[in-house]
């Protein structure tokens, strides 16, 4: 794997405040929001987003571009697609804290063993894939739904 890449889009984003409780925005002010710590981990559970959240959002609408992408250079049709990303995070049993990803990838135009292949390649291109891989359990699953 490349030790550096030619960025071609690069994003800043500034956490200030009280952590998981603190705000977040960006440079382009698309982002800006508080956020709170969920109530499974203590927090209160306000009506706001956390890291984790974003990180599914991100992960979940990055993958499908790369789904598309990758259906779009073999010609095949996805129909109505998506892709959901659930994002855990927990102990990693060495006093600090890991996250595991779950992506779920429907595509109902498609055989399984086709719609299997088709989410393997957007595995190899998607750049969230590219980071996490080999750091956290990644889990790809086809439905037919």
């Amino acid at each position: 794997m490349p030790d550096a890449i030619t960025p071609i889009y690069t994003i800043e984003a500034l956490a200030s405040g009280d952590g998981r409780n603190g705000h977040v925005t960006s440079t382009t002010g698309r982002i800006d929001t508080d956020l709170a710590v969920p109530k499974e981990m203590g927090g209160s559970g306000a009506n706001l987003p956390n890291p984790e959240e974003l990180f599914a959002a991100g992960y979940a609408a990055c993958f499908h571009s790369a789904l598309q992408a990758v259906a779009r250079s073999q010609k095949a049709d996805l129909g109505d697609s998506s892709v959901g990303a659930r994002v855990s995070i927990g102990s990693n049993g060495e006093g600090g804290f890991g996250l595991a990803v779950e992506l779920e990838v429907v595509i109902p135009a498609q055989p399984h063993d086709a719609a299997q292949a088709l989410a393997e390649a957007a595995h190899q291109m998607c750049p969230y894939s590219n980071a996490t891989r080999g750091n956290i359990p990644v889990t790809i699953t086809v439905s037919d739904d």
